[in-house]
């Protein structure tokens, strides 16, 4: 209990010294640039009690929980054993087919689960008058995001260079571009930001580095990050893509002649 207690105290220091700064900026502006007193000054100090709290439980959560939860699963979808393999058998992309499924089931469920999404979604729906389904676009980037690190967690598989692929991910979305409604276009572009942040982005960095250390060949600094990438770069194909379908199907047909 000491010993925790002395390891969050530690985790809590290195936050406020992270949030001071922000802090100081922000009333350094306030007092000295605008010249205004700090509406609510109690309030204010309570919020930031309450940011400086809750970054350290999550930072403390991720290394208790998140971080060898997720190493844990690579390390169990990748043993001899589960895949009924031999130790020293080459690897081959087909044998990790259960690892390529949970990648792609925790992608979309993350994604639905993301606060700053669903936030955004919720925004969109409203500005767009509707016209703009957040269920509907909640589905469509976690489809992309379940996409992309299926394709990831291959990649660091296969041992493959991870610019070929984000390179390709990204000549897709210049050409999906071209031909999507304008309306849609900033919010797709955002979407990729907003799907990595608090849920996503600690389980997807504890399976990649988890995966790199346990599939043999694979170096966990070379190939352990990237997974971030895809989980930015397919959302944006995801929602570009139902932006025009979805503006296809509105399309108004032309009547037949009699």
């Amino acid at each position: 209990m000491n010993e925790w207690l002395e390891h969050f105290l530690n985790v809590l220091l290195g936050t406020c010294r992270d949030i001071l700064p922000i802090a100081a900026i922000i009333i350094g502006f306030q007092l000295l640039i605008i010249r205004r007193p700090l509406p609510h000054p109690k309030k204010t100090l309570i919020g930031f009690i309450y940011v400086l709290l809750g970054i350290a439980f999550f930072l403390e959560g991720l290394d208790l929980a998140l971080f060898p939860l997720g190493k844990l699963m690579a390390t169990q979808l990748t043993s001899p054993d589960f895949l009924g393999i031999s130790a020293t058998t080459p690897v081959n992309w087909q044998n990790y087919r259960w690892v390529y499924i949970f990648a792609a089931s925790i992608g979309f469920t993350t994604t639905l689960a993301e606060p700053s999404l669903l936030a955004v979604a919720h925004k969109a729906e409203q500005i767009s008058g509707g016209t703009i389904r957040a269920w509907s676009l909640r589905i469509s980037v976690a489809i992309g995001v379940s996409l992309g690190l299926a394709l990831g967690t291959y990649r660091i598989i296969v041992g493959a260079e991870l610019y070929y692929f984000i390179l390709t991910g990204y000549v897709i979305i210049i050409i999906q571009t071209l031909f999507s409604p304008k309306q849609i276009i900033g919010l797709a572009y955002d979407i990729g930001g907003v799907t990595t942040s608090t849920v996503t982005v600690p389980l997807v960095t504890a399976l990649g580095l988890g995966l790199a250390s346990t599939v043999p060949g694979r170096n966990p600094l070379l190939d352990g990050f990237g997974l971030i990438a895809f989980a930015c770069s397919f959302p944006i194909i995801a929602v570009l893509s139902y932006a025009q379908i979805a503006h296809w199907l509105n399309k108004p047909r032309r009547p037949t002649k009699s």
